[in-house]
């Protein structure tokens, strides 16, 4: 599958579970309370920091993978 064919999978026109549950891995994620495995974030101005550096700024971090509109 070339990255067209998977934008446009990604991009589903309606929400509903057939179209979002194949992009779900909820067994591949750390359970709540417990610390995530560290990896760099680029900022929207192309700067790079890392997880570790911004849960070490903050009591509570979320972070959002994909889209939820």
């Amino acid at each position: 599958m070339d990255a067209e064919d998977l934008v446009a999978l990604y991009n589903y026109d309606e929400f509903i579970a057939t179209k979002f549950e194949r992009w779900l891995n909820s067994e591949a994620s750390s359970p709540v309370g417990q610390l995530a495995p560290d990896h760099p974030l680029w900022m929207l101005d192309g700067r790079v920091t890392s997880l570790s550096q911004v849960w070490g700024q903050y009591h509570y971090t979320i972070v959002e993978f994909g889209s939820f509109t």
